[in-house]
């Protein structure tokens, strides 16, 4: 079974793609092929994970009618060419958003193969909006994503595919957090909040945890380790502590400890973060990126807390006195979390990458029945 996945722009979209791609490939042994554009991480991140890559020139378009749009729609036209021949002895072709995946997905339908689309977002992106015209299948993470397609294409909640380490965090959690401490400088017998901006940082998450780490500076039973973004991490190295433990690193790259040793989270609302959060069923409190395109960030969050498993805070609306009394407030309700990990446990998909993955196979004609 011969598979193209295509598309990319953040690793928010490879990484995911990556977990379908090993699931592909174990449960189904599928040749997977990636697509993406030249300049984009996927171009670093697939052949490292193993897997062959073609890059593709891709320019973003805008909603209005411009130059640069019309440069964009020749472009995508172009490279729609560039990629039939692959897309044309596929089994299926997976878009799994991001303007990257714009032209497999219009090559696609000039070849008439399957078209499988991923939208892990609440609301969908221009592309999957598109392309679901002629789509044999959407995979969706959010059950308020069905509403924006045709109703003559088949919808599954997949769930947002997430990293095998990951997935095993409630059956390793004692093992994980021991490791966390080490790793992390964390402390035994202190309740841990986790900050998580995204992979590049969030600077008013960091600016609120500052004051947030001033206010709990007394706090001895607390510890917060806070994800600045790498091109934040100077900046935000002298958080004060007080008898409150703070631990502040650019990046985490083994976020399985992270979330095995989180008492809470504070994060942004994309998908994957809670994708990984609610598997590894961590209370969070979630503060929507504000600028997200419609905002969809407030809208994966708001279907998360309506689910129960998490507390929503606006940002333009949040102080660091309120975060700071939200924080308390989780970290010092036993029943609140212990309700809030059940409710993550129910809307869930920690296989996400298998379901998806079948999903895929099936639509290519050779799943698993």
């Amino acid at each position: 079974m011969n598979i193209v996945v295509a598309g990319g722009g953040t690793a928010g979209h490879v990484y995911p793609a990556l977990a379908m791609a090993d699931a592909l490939r174990e449960r189904h042994g599928a040749i997977v092929t990636f697509l993406g554009s030249s300049d984009g991480p996927e171009s670093e991140l697939v052949p490292a994970a193993g897997y062959p890559f073609a890059g593709l020139r891709v320019v973003s378009a805008q909603d209005r009618v411009s130059m640069r749009s019309i440069r964009a729609l020749a472009t995508t036209l172009r490279s729609a060419r560039r990629c039939r021949p692959v897309v044309t002895h596929a089994d299926a072709v997976v878009g799994i958003g991001g303007y990257a995946s714009a032209p497999a997905a219009l090559a696609a339908r000039r070849a008439r193969r399957p078209l499988v689309l991923v939208e892990p977002n609440s609301v969908p992106g221009a592309v999957n909006r598109i392309a679901a015209r002629w789509a044999s299948a959407v995979a969706v993470t959010f059950d308020a994503t069905r509403a924006w397609f045709p109703a003559r294409v088949r919808v599954e909640r997949t769930g947002n595919p997430i990293r095998p380490a990951i997935a095993s965090v409630p059956e390793r959690r004692a093992e994980l957090a021991k490791e966390a401490r080490a790793v992390f400088g964390l402390e035994d017998g202190r309740r841990t909040i986790i900050v998580l901006g995204g992979s590049q940082g969030a600077l008013r998450l960091n600016e609120l945890t500052r004051e947030v780490a001033a206010i709990l500076t007394d706090r001895g039973d607390l510890q917060i380790l806070l994800s600045t973004g790498p091109a934040h991490e100077a900046g935000f190295a002298d958080l004060p502590g007080g008898r409150l433990v703070v631990r502040v690193v650019g990046a985490i790259d083994r976020m399985e400890l992270a979330l095995a040793i989180a008492d809470v989270a504070v994060s942004r609302a994309g998908a994957g973060h809670i994708a990984e959060l609610t598997a590894c069923r961590v209370p969070m409190i979630l503060v929507p990126y504000p600028h997200a395109t419609e905002d969809h960030q407030e809208a994966n969050a708001r279907e998360v807390e309506q689910a129960g498993a998490a507390e929503v805070a606006i940002e333009p609306d949040l102080t660091a006195d309120a975060l700071a009394r939200r924080i308390v407030g989780l970290v010092e309700d036993d029943p609140r979390r212990a309700a809030m990990a059940e409710a993550a446990t129910r809307w869930a998909r920690p296989d996400a990458d298998a379901r998806l993955a079948d999903l895929v196979a099936e639509t290519a004609g050779g799943g698993r029945r």
